[in-house]
């Protein structure tokens, strides 16, 4: 853990002092005559992302100056647990920060490194935080790193049977009761659509469901996308968009994660957490474009395209979640490459049923730096999932509103007198950035948290 506490007395761990240009002068000022030659020797500007170490005078580290952007706290210092020589750190008082705790966050971000199949470059710097600090911090941590670890997991370790294990585990760690449903027992209990996603695999579909929480709290449903891998059926992708299909699970990895977080603090909600867990592959009884299927709704689906299965996948959890008629439904999905193409890979998708629900999600994610942008649910798109066989279609000819007419056919699927959030996520850094590192990524898990919190808490 790159997070520990910070002991009263502290005098092991090195002082880091977060400044900027505009308070570089008056930090020099508290320097000794030889600090201020190094720093003059060395050019440091307090620039963001720069650092310098201070020796006194035996030669010994005494302190650490970070030049960082002041209005960025949450990646401030997450360069640093990788950058600095390995041992223990804490934030001074002098800094420029005034959000501590979001630096502290960043800081146990950008200490992550996947190491399932390769040992840690370097062992992490650890920053010393206050104990109250660091039962806040912890928890938002390790969510993080599972999201990031289920995500980065090649498919031949993070399969249906796996993403249940984990599912298994939670049960067991928060005393939840979980039960599946495995291969054909999906028909057996009207399951249609995550059946006809998941038959053209060697490994079984199932929906795995986990239930926690008293009888008389307010029943909460997280949902999960979870496409173990995405070949696109018989409609099949080109190599350079099956290639990171393995992240196609990302929405089951974020519901996991915000499960996790409402069970450890206790929220006092009747917890239903749902991950329809396939493989979208190819065989000979693949599902094939044309093909009609009637969803546990009741509702017929044309096939108009094998590639758009995550909403497949999900119609039918999102029905089951309605008949338990819950106070909330929040699902999350890698789901559509146009959420990418209108907003770029930081910002998930935020879809609502209520203009209330959406108003106060946005303000949750803006207040822990966890940012969301609503799209609208714009209803006279559903003309686009128009079939002429069928009820509707789960895709259409048209390549306008992808996200939106991937939403407009989830919302099908919710009672109207159910609020609903869903979530478009994409799970994934393309490159490296301190605090977000290449690969699985979690986002919006802790904008929903903080929802959460302010909803039930």
């Amino acid at each position: 853990m790159s997070l520990i506490e910070r002991k009263a007395g502290d005098r092991q761990s090195v002082a880091i002092e977060t400044t900027d240009a505009t308070r570089l002068a008056a930090t020099r000022k508290r320097l000794s005559a030889a600090q201020r030659k190094w720093l003059e020797q060395t050019g440091f500007e307090a620039a963001p992302g720069t650092f310098a170490l201070l020796a006194d005078a035996s030669g010994k580290l005494q302190r650490v100056l970070a030049g960082v952007d002041a209005a960025d706290a949450l990646n401030a210092i997450a360069h640093l647990p990788k950058t600095l020589p390995e041992g223990s750190y804490h934030l001074a008082d002098e800094g420029v920060l005034a959000d501590k705790a979001q630096a502290a966050l960043g800081w146990a971000l950008g200490a992550y490194e996947f190491t399932r199949y390769r040992k840690a470059k370097r062992a992490s710097a650890t920053l010393a935080v206050p104990a109250a600090e660091l039962k806040t911090l912890a928890p938002l941590a390790a969510a993080t790193t599972q999201v990031r670890d289920l995500v980065n997991t090649p498919t031949e370790d993070m399969g249906p049977k796996q993403l249940a294990e984990a599912v298994n585990q939670l049960g067991k760690t928060y005393k939840g009761k979980v039960r599946e449903w495995v291969g054909d027992e999906l028909l057996k209990a009207n399951f249609p659509t995550i059946h006809a996603v998941g038959r053209a695999s060697h490994r079984s579909p199932r929906l795995i469901e986990l239930s926690w929480g008293k009888s008389g709290d307010p029943l909460l449903t997280v949902i999960g996308k979870g496409v173990c891998f995405d070949t696109g059926g018989l409609d099949l992708k080109p190599a350079d968009g099956m290639r990171w299909m393995k992240k196609d699970m990302g929405g089951a990895a974020h519901a996991i994660a915000l499960a996790r977080l409402i069970m450890e603090a206790k929220l006092p909600v009747r917890l239903q957490l749902l991950i329809p867990a396939v493989e979208n592959a190819v065989s000979g009884n693949a599902l094939r474009p044309g093909e009609v299927v009637v969803t546990r709704a009741g509702l017929s689906v044309e096939i108009d395209n094998t590639d758009a299965e995550g909403r497949l996948v999900l119609c039918d959890a999102l029905t089951y979640a309605g008949e338990q008629q819950p106070d909330l439904i929040v699902d999350f999905a890698t789901l559509t490459g146009a959420a990418r193409v209108a907003l770029g890979p930081d910002l998930p998708a935020l879809f609502a049923n209520r203009d209330e629900l959406a108003e106060q999600a946005l303000a949750a994610g803006q207040a822990v730096h966890d940012p969301l942008w609503r799209l609208p649910l714009w209803r006279p798109y559903r003309k686009m999932l128009d079939s002429y066989i069928a009820d509707f279609a789960n895709s259409g000819a048209s390549r306008h509103a992808g996200a939106i007419t991937a939403a407009l056919y989830l919302e099908r699927f919710v009672a109207d007198t159910t609020p609903w959030l869903h979530l478009d996520t994409y799970a994934w850094n393309d490159g490296d950035r301190p605090g977000r590192p290449r690969g699985g990524e979690a986002m919006g898990v802790r904008a929903m948290f903080a929802l959460l919190q302010k909803r039930y808490g």
